[in-house]
């Protein structure tokens, strides 16, 4: 009989199953035969466990550069990012090594006799949740691909290769069979929260079809009514639009089987702080009842320099801090609680009757906005670790009766000890360490001592699947469907965060809804793709506010006689670190195939516009 090799980590052999620390990154280290791994429970579980480990695509916590691509942040290190178009390869997924790594996995769970039925089950489920988690991480991107099923090929030089070049998947056919993947493992899966949500459980697989039917209808819906739709004539790309109810259909039942069925709930503890109960919801691991499935770190071991590398430099445990500064585009999303129109964002006045608006506070224009605000954007003089973040880009001075500007330096006072510009800035500078938008990101900063440090790291962990995701899955599934149910699930969402509920939902609700719940999680790029509104949002335009990044800087006034000293004013403009509009061409909306890989198998043919 001929021996496969798999490749294991000794150092997860020590690690149980049932810890976060269990579902690491391992480097293998140790070539080891089939037979000893599927012989010893504990070497099954560990290799199982590698394969959590190199699953993270897209926006993450561990890549925070990735966070300044889009319109919610933007690059403050250093001088401006010359970003304009998107790459034709942006997060694009393509790893039949790893397909084919978890089907010898099944294979040798399946023939062994180590484990009872009973304990392959479980393990089996988990390996076919993450073979199917890839799956939609290349569908997203690039469209229908080849899908192998269980196949696994033993490759020898010089041998005809033409059984091994499967040919494309339709996008229908494989969101199809990701879906139908999920509703078959879900009953082998755990049904019991998973600690630190670090293992896939029945309700991940039921998150992952919900989503994955959502992707599908949407672009069912969208796509075919666009002027041109994107579609290839073998159906690579693009889904017939017939197909959209259905996958609604789809999205809405696994959605609400999660929000009837789970032991996962909106996580609401601290209805008398919606803000500080947003943050904790997202980012706290400890007693946290909303998140099902993240990645997960743990010290030692595992961690990333997400906190050190973007903590305000008032607040820096070590030489690193302020990388990313939060944009005024998703600022103002965040509507105001009183507002006359819930479920759209609303404008930061900075002028009135001609001249500066002025403001009793630096925190005026945002502590009256959607809680989940100070959840997600640490903005001027918020809290953060009980001690407040002080952004100031100046002084606002009356000089013979006109208004000026002063800056300086950072941490700049004047001659009676007015902080002139604020340690934390912001300021106009190509230097590193400097905030030059007016906001830091919240979201995720780790508040734990030490994590801010190069030494240690943060465990912070990335979300994937949480309650609210199913919530607006289940709401937006409903408008689709007109069934009459979407307003209460959007409510849902709206009334832990603290906002107004809405009296009708609209597809501009849904929009809004999911950018400012969601900021931050790797969803914003994807939404905007499948609801085909990307080309139209990042539209190339220097002059188009939504397309280019901008900033808010505040300025203390001082002006002693004046009825305004003391107050406040903002001055918005667009961001100089981020020169250029963002431009997503139609060619965006699906990755280019590396031409390597048609090389290698011509069966593959290309997506539009390559």
């Amino acid at each position: 009989m001929k021996k496969r090799y798999m490749l294991v980590a000794l150092t997860s052999l020590v690690l149980s199953m049932t810890a976060c620390n269990g579902f690491l990154d391992r480097e293998p280290d140790k070539i080891m035969t089939d037979e000893q791994i599927f012989n010893d429970p504990v070497m099954i579980k560990s290799v199982l466990a590698n394969y959590y480990g190199r699953v993270t695509w897209g926006q993450h916590v561990a890549d925070w550069g990735s966070f300044a691509i889009i319109d919610d942040a933007a690059k403050c290190d250093g001088g401006p990012d010359q970003r304009s178009t998107f790459e034709d390869d942006l997060w694009r997924v393509y790893d039949y090594t790893l397909v084919r790594n978890i089907n010898q996995f099944l294979k040798g769970l399946r023939e062994t006799t180590a484990l009872t039925d009973a304990e392959k089950a479980p393990l089996e489920g988990e390996a076919r949740f993450l073979r199917a988690w890839y799956y939609f991480n290349m569908c997203r991107g690039l469209g229908g691909m080849p899908i192998v099923g269980d196949d696994i090929f033993d490759y020898t030089p010089g041998m005809d290769v033409t059984s091994m070049q499967y040919p494309r998947s339709t996008e229908a056919e494989m969101y199809d069979y990701i879906i139908s993947e999920c509703q078959a493992i879900a009953g082998m899966m755990s049904t019991n929260k998973q600690t630190n949500s670090a293992r896939a459980n029945k309700w991940a697989a039921k998150m992952l079809e919900a989503r994955a039917a959502l992707y599908a209808g949407s672009i069912a819906n969208y796509n075919n009514k666009m002027t041109t739709p994107i579609k290839t004539d073998g159906g690579e790309v693009g889904i017939p639009a017939d197909k959209a109810e259905g996958y609604y259909k789809i999205a809405l039942a696994a959605a609400e089987d999660v929000i009837q069925n789970s032991p996962y709930e909106l996580q609401d503890k601290r209805p008398d702080d919606k803000g500080l109960n947003f943050y904790q919801a997202v980012s706290v691991k400890e007693n946290n009842t909303e998140v099902i499935w993240a990645r997960d770190y743990k010290y030692p071991g595992q961690t990333h320099g997400f906190t050190n590398f973007n903590a305000p430099k008032s607040h820096a445990e070590d030489i690193d801090n302020s990388w990313l500064g939060v944009v005024l585009n998703l600022v103002e999303q965040f509507e105001e609680i009183d507002t006359d129109t819930p479920g759209e964002g609303s404008k930061i006045e900075t002028m009135e009757n001609g001249s500066y608006k002025f403001y009793d506070s630096a925190d005026a224009p945002f502590k009256n906005r959607d809680p989940r605000l100070w959840g997600t954007v640490i903005y001027p003089n918020a809290t953060l670790k009980s001690s407040p973040v002080i952004l100031q880009a100046g002084q606002l001075n009356k000089v013979d009766g006109k208004w000026q500007i002063l800056t300086g330096d950072l941490d700049s006072k004047d001659a009676q000890g007015n902080i002139i510009t604020a340690l934390n800035g912001p300021k106009e500078s190509n230097e590193q360490y400097i905030n030059k938008t007016g906001f830091y990101i919240r979201k995720f900063i780790d508040e734990t001592p030490s994590a801010g440090t190069r030494g240690r790291g943060s465990e912070m962990w990335m979300p994937r699947f949480r309650m609210a995701e199913a919530y607006m899955i289940a709401a937006e599934a409903s408008f689709e469907l007109s069934n009459g149910k979407a307003l209460d699930y959007i409510n849902a969402v709206r009334n832990r965060a603290g906002v107004k509920p809405l009296k009708t939902v609209t597809f501009d609700n849904i929009v809004h809804e999911n950018r400012v719940e969601f900021a931050f999680e790797d969803h914003r790029y994807w939404d905007m793709k499948r609801w085909r509104l990307a080309d139209k949002i990042w539209n190339g335009n220097n002059n188009d506010e939504l397309a280019r990044h901008r900033r808010l800087w505040p300025y203390l006034v001082v002006a002693p006689g004046d009825p305004n000293d003391g107050k406040w004013v903002f001055v918005e403009d667009y961001l100089f670190m981020s020169p250029n509009a963002r431009y997503f061409r139609m060619q965006n909306y699906y990755n280019f195939l590396d031409l390597g890989w048609i090389n290698n198998n011509p069966k593959l043919v290309k997506n539009p516009y390559q």
